[in-house]
């Protein structure tokens, strides 16, 4: 689309703002305050498609927020590729096209910084934490994390290289408990998927997913969850075709309504 020439300046500078309003905080920093929604995706600039690589458990508050983005801004599309964090940053690194990537820990957005593959700093925008699962009732009488180290109580657990594998980890080195897990999950959806269907009688996932499961699961907690906490951070990458729109995005889960819809599902502040 022709554009004059005063409609472009005022384009250019829309963007501007939008890049401005993403955070500068490191992974540990709490994120600076970002624009509020209609702020942030308002402005002619603001149209076209973008995709958002996300972890797994994001996937119902992103879904939410990406209807929300589209109906603020007619002239925008969001699509979405859910998936682990190690194999979405392996992705990236491998030129698959991605404007958003949104990660459920650190390490694997300090994988993506390290790899040029970002345009900015990341921003932290929400935490989460492990809960046990287990069939509706808790047949099995799980009743702490210790508990999963009983061969007879088959658990699945997600793998050591996904956020909620390395969170897992942390517990069981700290407590000094090892899980004889039935299988390792790429993604944590997968992990609750198992004990969904009865393949698994106990798996650890965030407490975010458990809520999301209602009833067709019982959810045990552990005090130990507390000592590994996994931090979400969110950026636009190097290789975004639309960062004026992706910058968008990325406020709009930064921001005041984003962080509205993850406080609902469960999600804590960063």
């Amino acid at each position: 689309m022709k554009r004059s020439l005063v409609t472009t300046l005022v384009a250019l500078g829309s963007c501007a703002t939008l890049l401005s309003a993403c955070s500068n905080a490191d992974d540990s920093a709490e994120p600076t305050e970002s624009a509020s929604a209609s702020e942030s995706s308002s402005g002619s600039d603001v149209t076209g498609d973008i995709t958002v690589f996300a972890a797994a458990s994001l996937k119902a508050t992103f879904i939410e927020l990406g209807e929300t983005f589209e109906a603020e801004n007619p002239g925008a599309t969001v699509e979405f590729n859910f998936a682990g964090s190690s194999d979405l940053v392996n992705q990236i690194a491998q030129g698959a096209p991605a404007d958003v990537f949104a990660s459920a820990d650190t390490n694997n957005m300090t994988k993506a910084v390290e790899g040029d593959l970002v345009d900015g700093d990341p921003v932290n925008f929400a935490t989460n934490t492990l809960t046990i699962v287990t069939a509706p009732g808790n047949p099995e009488n799980v009743t702490s994390f210790a508990d999963l180290a009983n061969p007879d109580i088959l658990t699945v657990v997600c793998a050591p290289q996904v956020p909620c594998g390395s969170a897992t980890q942390k517990v069981e080195d700290a407590t000094g408990t090892t899980i004889p897990a039935v299988s390792e999950e790429s993604a944590v959806t997968d992990v609750l998927g198992k004990v969904i269907s009865g393949q698994a009688d106990a798996g650890l996932v965030y407490v975010t997913d458990a809520a999301g499961a209602g009833d067709q699961i019982t959810a045990v907690e552990f005090p130990e969850a507390s000592d590994a906490v996994n931090t979400y951070p969110i950026v636009v990458l190097k290789n975004s075709d639309n960062a004026a729109t992706a910058a968008a995005f990325e406020a709009l889960v930064t921001g005041e309504e984003g962080r509205k819809v993850l406080a609902e599902a469960g999600f804590a502040a960063p």
